[in-house]
C-alpha cells in the first residue's frame, strides 16, 4: 500500500478536528461545561483521546473555537440563504439576526463561551474566530463602512454587548428589544432580516420573547414600532 499523499492527511486532520469542534458544540449544549470532559467529546466525536490535546491546548480554547466555529458557519448561512442579495443593509440586518439568535436558542452555550472570554486566557485567536472576523468585516464593508478597521470592532462589540444583555441570569434584556437597538443604531428597517416571529433558513421558526406586560403573540409588532 503506497503512503498517504500530503493533501490526504491534511484533509484527514481537517475532518478530525471538525469532528471534535462539533462534539464539543453538541456536548456543551447538551451537559454543560462543567460536565462535559475532554474524554467525553472525544468518544463523541469518535477520535482518540489524545487527538484533543493535539489540536486544542485545552478545554477551554477548544470550546471557543468551537463556538466561532458555530457562529462562523450560523452567519454564512445567514448571509447565503435564498433569495441572495448584495444589499449592505439586508446582510447587516442577517448577521445581527444570526448572532442573536444564537443567544436565543443556544443558551447554556452562548453563555458559557462568553463567560470563558472574560477569563484570563481571553479571546482565542483560532482558524476559527479568523474567519468570522472576516465575514463580519465583509459585512461592515458593504454596508457602506469607509473605516472597516474601526467600524468591524465597534459592531462586534455592539454584538458581544447584545448577546450578553440576552443572557444575563436574573436581568435578561428582550431580544425584540435588543434587535430594534442595533437596527435603529445602524437604520436598519425592521422588516429587513430575519424579524423574530419569522421563518429563518432551514424552515423553522425564530421564537419571539414577549416585553413585560406582553404576550408573545404580540411582541414582534410591538417591537417594530420603535
Amino acid at each position: 500500500m503506497s503512503p498517504r499523499s500530503a493533501e490526504v492527511n491534511e484533509e484527514l486532520r481537517r475532518r478530525s478536528r471538525e469532528r471534535l469542534l462539533q462534539a464539543t458544540v453538541e456536548l456543551v449544549d447538551e451537559r454543560g461545561f462543567e460536565a462535559t470532559t475532554l474524554g467525553d467529546i472525544a468518544d463523541r466525536a469518535g477520535s482518540a483521546r489524545g487527538l484533543v490535546s493535539y489540536y486544542f491546548p485545552g478545554k477551554r480554547q477548544l470550546l471557543q473555537s468551537a463556538v466561532h466555529r458555530l457562529m462562523h458557519r450560523t452567519l454564512r448561512a445567514a448571509l447565503e440563504h435564498e433569495p441572495p442579495t448584495e444589499d449592505g443593509r439586508e446582510r447587516l440586518a442577517r448577521a445581527i439576526d444570526a448572532i442573536l439568535g444564537l443567544a436565543v436558542e443556544h443558551p447554556r452555550l452562548m453563555r458559557t463561551h462568553m463567560a470563558g472570554i472574560l477569563q484570563a486566557e481571553g479571546f482565542v485567536q483560532c482558524p476559527e474566530q479568523q474567519q468570522l472576523a472576516a465575514l463580519l468585516r465583509d459585512t461592515v464593508r458593504r454596508y457602506g463602512s469607509t473605516d472597516v478597521d474601526t467600524d468591524y470592532p465597534l459592531l462586534r462589540a455592539l454584538l458581544m454587548g447584545a448577546v450578553f444583555a440576552v443572557l444575563l441570569p436574573g436581568a435578561p434584556m428582550p431580544h425584540p428589544r435588543l434587535r430594534a437597538e442595533l437596527f435603529q443604531r445602524y437604520g436598519l428597517d425592521w422588516e429587513l432580516g430575519v424579524p423574530p416571529g419569522q421563518a429563518r433558513p432551514g424552515g423553522a421558526t425564530r421564537p419571539v420573547p414577549a416585553l413585560p406586560g406582553q404576550s408573545p403573540k404580540s411582541a414582534g409588532s410591538a417591537e417594530s414600532s420603535n
